[in-house]
């Protein structure tokens, strides 16, 4: 896990090194072990290392190859590198290091453009190819790693997070109208490749991405996810059992596949302890666990310590609980906002701030429980989804997901932002994709391919590795999804959602964390806006920054701020911290650079 950039100029020009050694500053934190850089005339590269694969000097980057001519730099973990090198090394490849990022460069030159498709894991890397003067870069299928890239004139940039790429200059910070839309609809989703700021670009998930020295750029994609009924009927017992199966080899893959420990960031909820549940079955001892709460509301707990002490009973982990109180999360909110490459609306955003903080003291990488609920069907609103019976499927999901229906979104943007219903039009034409059987089959898709990646998969990663912390999700392993995809829908909802992951735990965790009602990790301050909370919100949407930028309609946060418990979304965000985050995130980010 690292932090990666680089530049490549197309007239003539040498790369400036000075704006990739910019860039490497902002991204120090994400590799805190070591840093280096490499440059070819028009191209230079900058590369920030978290060592958890091949500890050694040999798995340093940016990595050059000189008798095949290519350099790499590489942010994630290929989780089947070994058996990679074992084929590369039958076609008569030469390995100098045992790491997996060496894999990369080696792939790429066997197989070219389709050495994305031969890699289990997460990643986003970049190649250089010395003799074709070609930059070719990609990212894992669910965006695991992020990816972004920017283009002024005859300079590209690329890097793992928007704040390089902003202090390095020269990006038009205007604010992307159709992503803004998204932005206020989908809970701060903003699908590639657009960014919420006109001049920041990221690669899409599952695709990549192609530019030779005059600037000649192409995208393609390299894998697909079906969500149809395979064609041999599969009774409910074996979907079961493969689903444990691949589940099980994919938390397996996750903690063996590094040269340090690995822990686990257990909520209390199904998913994280089943990790647990499944680690120990496997015959791991010495399991490190980590949970964190906050301070409870009158409408709501702060925190889930009675179900992650039921499952710290049970296997004897080497716990560590972290009570974190309102004070302390108010002080360092601006911190959180800071390590977020894009604004986040969830408010576990901080609450993972601060538990990488202290998660990083003792272990470099963890297994966290995302995705389980998109790729299983944990919430609530799956069900009310499917039993609709009428109106197109835009409609059915709309109703029960958008945060705000296009006419409150037009009251809460100023006259310069409005216009189209953006939103609709593209969640129209991603549910209308072709391969799903269900209207869930094609909302379950779309969430774990597009709306899961910029939402609490981004969320993870930025919080996570702001401190160093690589956090690996085994419920996105791409062959458990694919299996997970082509499975029922009514399987998956059965018993209030999730029902694979309950049938498995049967046995292996308490009753009491199975039969729970479904939690998400909680942060009441955030939803129950009050006191200094509220505040701190009332002056960011009423400042002169605020005033002056132009984004709010004065009708609408003056109805926000006359209650703002009464006003949530349709999935329980509170809206007046939403507008806040915004604000905040524009201060610290663009006008900071600005």
């Amino acid at each position: 896990m690292c932090g990666i950039c680089g530049e490549l100029r197309f007239d003539g020009a040498p790369a400036d090194l000075g704006a990739v050694a910019v860039m490497m500053e902002r991204l120090e934190r994400r590799g805190p072990d070591h840093g280096g850089s490499y440059s070819d005339g028009a191209l230079g590269m900058g590369h920030r290392r978290l060592a958890i694969i091949d500890l050694s000097i040999r798995s340093n980057q940016p990595m050059v190859d000189p008798d095949l001519g290519l350099a790499l730099v590489f942010n994630g973990t290929i989780y089947n590198f070994r058996e990679l090198r074992r084929e590369l090394e039958g076609m008569g490849y030469r390995f100098f290091s045992d790491g997996d990022s060496e894999t990369i460069l080696k792939a790429w030159h066997a197989w070219g453009e389709n050495c994305a498709s031969h890699l289990h894991g997460m990643f986003a890397f970049a190649v250089w190819d010395q003799s074709r003067r070609v930059l070719f870069l990609a990212r894992d299928r669910f965006g695991i790693k992020p990816l972004y890239w920017s283009r002024q004139g005859d300079t590209f940039r690329f890097a793992s997070n928007t704040q390089a790429l902003l202090e390095a200059g020269g990006v038009d910070t205007g604010i992307d109208a159709v992503a803004l839309n998204q932005l206020f609809t989908l809970h701060a989703v903003v699908p590639a490749p657009r960014t919420l700021l006109r001049g920041l670009r990221k690669l899409a998930p599952g695709h990549w991405m192609r530019i030779d020295a005059h600037g000649r750029q192409t995208e393609r994609p390299y894998w697909r996810l079906e969500a149809t009924r395979p064609e041999r009927p599969v009774s409910d017992s074996e979907w079961l059992e493969a689903i444990h199966f691949a589940l099980r080899e994919a938390v397996k893959k996750r903690n063996e596949v590094a040269d340090v420990p690995v822990g686990v960031l257990l909520s209390g909820g199904l998913d994280s302890s089943l990790l647990v549940a499944l680690l120990a079955e496997a015959g791991v001892s010495d399991l490190r666990t980590f949970s964190v709460g906050f301070e409870d509301t009158p409408e709501e707990s702060g925190n889930e310590f009675e179900y992650s002490d039921l499952v710290v009973a049970r296997y004897a982990t080497r716990h560590h609980r972290f009570s974190v109180p309102n004070s302390e999360a108010l002080w360092r909110l601006p911190e959180a906002v800071d390590a977020m490459a894009e604004p986040m609306f969830g408010q576990d955003a901080v609450a993972f701030y601060l538990l990488g903080e202290r998660v990083s003291r003792e272990t470099k990488v963890v297994q966290s429980g995302q995705g389980a609920d998109e790729v299983f069907g944990g919430y609530f609103w799956y069900a009310r989804i499917g039993a609709e019976t009428q109106g197109t499927w835009l409609e059915r999901f709309r109703k029960h997901y958008f945060d705000r229906d296009h006419a409150e979104y037009l009251r809460l943007v100023g006259a310069p932002y409005q216009g189209e219903d953006h939103s609709a039009e593209l969640i129209e034409r991603l549910l209308a994709e072709p391969g799903a059987d269900e209207i869930l089959d094609a909302v379950l898709r779309m969430d774990v391919t597009t709306l899961i990646v910029d939402d609490p998969v981004k969320r993870v990663d930025n919080m996570t590795m702001a401190w160093g912390l690589e956090a690996r999700v085994p419920f996105l392993d791409h062959q458990l999804v694919e299996l997970a995809a082509r499975c029922p829908p009514e399987l998956k909802l059965r018993d209030g959602g999730k029902y694979p992951l309950k049938a498995m735990a049967r046995g292996l965790l308490p009753d009491a964390v199975i039969d729970r009602p479904k939690g998400y990790f909680p942060m009441p301050a955030l939803k129950y806006v009050r006191g200094d909370f509220l505040a701190l919100m009332r002056d960011l949407v009423s400042s002169r920054a605020c005033r002056e930028r132009g984004l709010y309609g004065r009708e609408y946060l003056d109805m926000l701020l006359s209650a703002p418990d009464l006003h949530h979304t349709r999935i329980q965000g509170n809206k007046l911290w939403h507008l806040a985050l915004l604000e905040l995130w524009l201060q610290r980010h663009v006008d900071a650079v600005g």
